[in-house]
């Protein structure tokens, strides 16, 4: 007999300021626990906001990817709270993103073509920002939801189709600029 595949869900909730865009849980997601097969991931994802004090101020709430995680099946959230004057005043446990996390952190693990990726979760944030800055220039309701502060940061995440996993040097990863194909 075998065993049936879990859905679980984690979402990576964010705010912004005038100074960047903060991860508010500080270091990672906040995770769910398997869902019951009579739930929904949706009503996990508000469940683990309102665990955690942050449903009230949701502005945008994006299923961004998903991923084998043994044997459970791991959607991805990112819960854009709202803009506040000071992130950390009220989240002080917050700590800044930024594309120059790419930099510190290096490449994602590099598989073969055929092979499954092995994401790190950083990886995970990051294509969730890169995801976010994709549905500025795609998404007329996820755009109408992110105050100016989001747009200005989220400028330095290039929206990205290919490339993470490319680990040769010097060529450069299809990207979309202006929802354009570059």
């Amino acid at each position: 007999m075998s065993e049936r595949t879990e859905v679980r869900v984690e979402v990576w909730p964010v705010s912004a300021d005038p100074t960047g865009i903060w991860l508010i849980s500080g270091s990672d997601a906040w995770r769910s626990s398997a869902i019951l097969q009579e739930s929904d991931p949706h009503t996990a994802v508000t469940d683990l906001l309102e665990a955690n004090k942050a449903a009230s101020g949701v502005k945008l709430l994006h299923s961004t990817s998903w991923r084998a995680d043994g044997q459970a099946v791991v959607l991805t959230y990112v819960a854009v709270i709202d803009c506040l004057e000071y992130v950390r005043d009220q989240w002080p446990d917050a700590k800044p993103i930024s594309p120059a996390l790419t930099d510190v952190v290096g490449k994602p693990i590099e598989v073969e073509a055929t092979e499954a990726p092995i994401p790190r979760y950083i990886d995970v944030l990051l294509h969730g920002m890169r995801h976010l800055q994709f549905l500025l220039q795609t998404d007329s309701s996820a755009r109408d939801a992110l105050c100016d502060t989001w747009r200005r940061h989220l400028a330095a995440f290039r929206p990205a189709l290919a490339g993470m996993y490319d680990h040769k040097h010097g060529e450069e990863p299809i990207t979309i600029a202006d929802g354009q194909i570059a």
